[in-house]
């Protein structure tokens, strides 16, 4: 299993835990876990209304796309740590990481 966590202020603190095999990204992960993320663009990295917060285990994910940064840099309050949710696909170097949920 993959286990990642994350901070929602409606929810706190939680763990998830998903299947190795899982193909999808973490704002998938995220809707289905019933978190509210907007993904207004379904996940094409267009509206950046998946923006989480990487607070522990940044250097486990990929770097950012161009496509990512150019939407980031959009953002008010974006930081070296902000990233899409639609863009991080879930696999096991997730593993330990801790996502900050902001609400738009």
């Amino acid at each position: 299993m993959i286990a990642f966590e994350v901070v929602d202020a409606l929810r706190g603190y939680q763990r998830i835990e998903v299947p190795e095999e899982i193909n999808l990204n973490l704002m998938e992960v995220l809707k289905a876990s019933e978190y509210h993320i907007p993904a207004t663009c379904g996940g094409m990295a267009l509206c950046a209304t998946c923006q989480v917060e990487v607070t522990s285990g940044i250097e486990r994910l990929p770097p950012p796309t161009e496509i990512e940064m150019d939407m980031l840099d959009q953002l008010p309050g974006c930081t070296a740590q902000s990233r899409l949710a639609c863009q991080i696909k879930i696999n096991e170097n997730l593993s330990g990481t801790v996502f900050n949920l902001h609400h738009q």
